[in-house]
């Protein structure tokens, strides 16, 4: 399955969120917004597959379309990275449009994934402001106002005459009685839960040096002032841009990227002259996850900051392909599915269990709409959300706090990205003029040749090249993985040692 990115085109960034009475004001940021195993993809070399649009359920990202053929496998030969997208690559829940998207890995040779599922949108894409009320507003307000005062007249002179009529020279006194006492919220109710993670989320404001940008959502990570969102929220930050961060209590702090993977699609910020009380989200087991468990998502949709949604874990392990629009970046994921509703805005945001821990962090929706961000129309939530899952976000986030740069796992083969439920087939080819099979690498160490078909990755049934991609990046590098192929009609297994990429090109 194949996401995409909330927006094609940047569009004005969104208002920004209300700030409570007794906080200072925030400035008005603009709204656009900004993968999943170990190494970046390269190249795409022909035929990406296509499939339902899935956006990015932040604010919408500048991204543009998908375009790209095939990728090269995690872990190929040296080439360029990240490799073009293929036709259908989703785009980030937060803007843009796409279908398929592949993986590439060590270069032109690295093992490349195809475009499968539907495309999409990020899961925190950006959000356009909403329109500033108008001098028309003054007089709505009187004329409320005026009606209030008519109304409360005709009550009084009711009560009066009411009162003058049944006067028998005694008075009563009437009072309210007081309604059921304080409520208390369970921890384990949706309420309780939302009570206890919402000052732990923060609002992301994200400007290019150009004044393009977005909004999204992050969680906070420790308390050293680390917050964990995606790529796509922060990505028009990157290069000296400008990137904010709020709390529901209004408090606003200034942040710098401290790491992002691109094919991961997770970022780490850190928030400068961070506060000494912060409470980092408790970090749930995403592999223990089960299917029709309780979830809450928490987000900024369309720009409105703390918003607690609700839903079911619908599937696990759903491949997911999601692209920036820029027809050369692509992100890989074996995703938790949700119905929790998830909409442009919500890109970053933690996904909850029932008990308040983090499983997910909410990336992509599939979006019926043909037009992110910039488009003619904005894609919204039809109950098809994917989160990242936290166990493979978590490791990301510690890679990338500890070096700045993320790791890749490999095969060292490039697969093609065509649309296809038999399995990933390495090409005969490889990306960008490369080998198919990177010499050494542990495909080639494997036994694995040119034409071979992928159809399993342990117990995983392998329908495509992302899908190989997702579930590779789900491993470290130095993992034992069992890999089944078929080769002129028969049907082999062999263990294989994934390889290592550092970095996004």
């Amino acid at each position: 399955m194949s996401t995409e990115n909330e927006g094609t085109a940047v569009p004005p960034a969104p208002s920004a969120p209300p700030v409570p009475v007794d906080a200072p004001a925030a400035s008005a940021p603009q709204a656009s917004d900004a993968g999943a195993s170990t190494t970046p993809a390269p190249p795409h070399a022909s035929g990406g597959a296509q499939g339902p649009e899935l956006v990015h359920a932040g604010p919408a990202p500048a991204y543009a379309s998908a375009q790209g053929q095939q990728h090269g496998a995690p872990g190929g030969p040296e080439g360029a990275w990240p490799p073009p997208q293929p036709p259908g690559t989703p785009s980030y829940a937060d803007g843009g449009a796409g279908g398929g998207a592949g993986a590439g890995g060590d270069g032109a040779g690295g093992a490349g994934a195809g475009g499968a599922g539907p495309t999409g949108v990020w899961g925190a894409g950006y959000q356009q402001p909403a329109p500033k009320p108008k001098n028309g507003r003054g007089g709505l307000v009187a004329a409320i106002l005026v009606a209030a005062l008519v109304a409360g007249g005709i009550g009084g002179g009711l009560g009066y005459t009411l009162a003058k009529n049944n006067d028998n020279g005694s008075s009563t006194t009437l009072s309210a009685s007081d309604s059921g006492g304080s409520i208390k919220r369970d921890s384990g109710t949706v309420a309780g839960v939302a009570q206890k993670a919402l000052p732990s989320t923060v609002t992301i404001e994200a400007e290019s040096t150009n004044g393009e940008g977005g909004t999204g959502t992050g969680f906070v990570f420790d308390t050293q002032g680390h917050i964990v969102t995606n790529n796509h929220v922060v990505a028009d930050a990157v290069d000296g841009g400008k990137l904010t961060a709020t709390f529901p209590n209004g408090k606003k702090y200034d942040a710098e990227v401290v790491g992002h993977a691109q094919g991961y699609d997770v970022a780490v910020i850190k928030l400068k002259n961070a506060p000494g009380d912060l409470k980092p989200l408790v970090l749930g087991n995403s592999d223990q996850v089960a299917v029709g468990d309780s979830t809450i998502a928490i987000g900024a949709p369309f720009g409105l900051s703390n918003t607690v949604t609700t839903g079911i874990i619908s599937a696990k392990n759903r491949p997911v392909a999601s692209s920036d629009g820029s027809g050369s970046n692509a992100s890989y994921m074996s995703a938790l599915q949700t119905d929790a509703s998830i909409n442009p805005g919500n890109s970053g945001g933690p996904l909850l269990d029932a008990q308040g821990n983090v499983i997910g962090i909410n990336s992509a929706i599939q979006s019926t709409s043909g037009g992110g961000l910039g488009g003619t129309s904005q894609s919204g939530s039809i109950g098809l959300g994917f989160a990242i899952p936290i166990n493979q976000a978590k490791y990301v986030a510690r890679q990338l706090i500890e070096t700045g740069k993320p790791v890749y796992a490999k095969i060292g083969a490039s697969v093609s990205l065509e649309d296809s439920t038999g399995g990933a087939k390495i090409t005969t080819e490889g990306a960008g003029g490369s080998a198919p099979v990177e010499s050494g690498g542990p495909a080639a160490k494997a036994g694995l040749k040119p034409g071979d078909v992928i159809t399993k990755l342990d117990d995983h049934v392998i329908d495509s090249g992302p899908t190989l991609i997702g579930e590779i990046w789900t491993h470290k590098p130095g993992d034992k993985v069992k890999i089944t192929y078929e080769r002129n009609g028969q049907t082999h297994t062999v263990d294989l040692t994934l390889g290592s990429r550092t970095g996004d090109s």
